[in-house]
């Protein structure tokens, strides 16, 4: 979960702001993105599995595809670790959920949102690096190869991070590889903004001209953000609260939020009752899906189980409009 906005945001935002960091200034909304469909949030969807164990025992934070490979990674925190410590597990599964292998970064972050980039049959992740310790955010964004069984730090060798934003933090990515781009998400002085850039330009660590910029929409007051897909010329948003009394729908708070871009509206924002029957059900990661055959599906997660024993399941809507 990310509640920033209701700790000390600000202040916390303004204790990371670094002289002479490279990355663009802030800029102000740029309608500038190729038109695509968007995925119809009350329309019709599926399952994707449930209740499957991740490498660790906490609740799943994040999930991102590698679409070319056919990979599922989830990030969550690592247990027994200190909660501001930034030590995270990465798990990578099948596309079915069934878990291949792990990893873990020291002094990373939160895992709020991930990325995965495909360079052949090798996959790169894209996480926060840097962690801030007065909130368990990252300070960077960092690019590695995954590596089965490795525990990386922000200064392995192999590992690049950068501060795409200068006067910019608690940093995020998204990674659109299907239409070649990149989202970052931070924080300036008045909230959460994205910027987004060309995959190419960012793996090259050139973030001077972001193809758009905007600042986050208002979502719902007092919910936690649960994590956020780049896809296209559109934006989704995720949040919800745990709910871990007997299923009742009526109080589920998980809601998805698809905001396009380049008119700087949002278009659609729906209560998502999948799931209803988990027992402790916290809305956590989303992420687009690409089969084999081309088509893509939006992917949202709900956290279940009891506590040292957590569970992933992962929902979709596939329909496009």
């Amino acid at each position: 979960m990310d509640n920033l906005s209701r700790r000390g945001l600000l202040a916390g935002a303004g204790a990371m702001l670094v002289a002479g960091a490279v990355g663009s200034p802030a800029a102000a909304h740029t309608p500038s993105l190729p038109w695509s469909r968007r995925f119809a949030l009350d329309g019709p969807g599926g399952e994707l599995f449930r209740s499957k164990p991740l490498a660790d025992v906490t609740v799943m934070q994040s999930i991102a595809f590698d679409n070319v490979n056919q990979r599922l990674f989830a990030g969550q925190l690592r247990s027994k670790t200190a909660s501001n410590s930034g030590d995270l597990t990465l798990t990578r599964l099948s596309v079915g959920g069934d878990v291949v292998g792990h990893m873990y970064l020291s002094g990373f972050g939160h895992a709020v949102s991930i990325g995965a980039e495909a360079v052949g049959r090798t996959t790169y992740l894209w996480t926060e690096t840097d962690v801030d310790p007065a909130n368990a955010r990252g300070r960077q964004i960092a690019r590695f190869r995954w590596q089965d069984g490795a525990t990386l730090t922000k200064d392995s060798p192999g590992l690049r991070s950068w501060k795409p934003v200068a006067d910019g933090a608690v940093f995020t990515p998204s990674v659109d590889q299907r239409h070649g781009q990149i989202g970052i998400r931070h924080t300036l002085s008045d909230g959460f903004h994205i910027n987004v850039y060309s995959l190419l330009a960012a793996r090259a660590g050139n973030f001077s001209r972001p193809i758009a910029s905007f600042k986050q929409p208002a979502m719902t007051e007092g919910i936690d953000f649960q994590g956020w897909a780049l896809y296209g010329s559109y934006v989704y948003l995720w949040e919800g609260e745990a709910y871990s009394g007997a299923p009742d729908p009526a109080l589920f708070t998980s809601k998805l939020w698809c905001f396009d871009i380049n008119s700087g509206q949002v278009v659609e924002s729906t209560r998502i009752l999948d799931g209803a029957d988990l027992v402790y059900r916290e809305a956590e990661g989303v992420g687009v899906h690409v089969d084999r055959l081309g088509r893509p599906r939006l992917c949202f997660g709900f956290a279940s189980g009891v506590t040292g024993d957590r569970r992933a399941n992962l929902f979709y809507r596939d329909t496009l409009v």
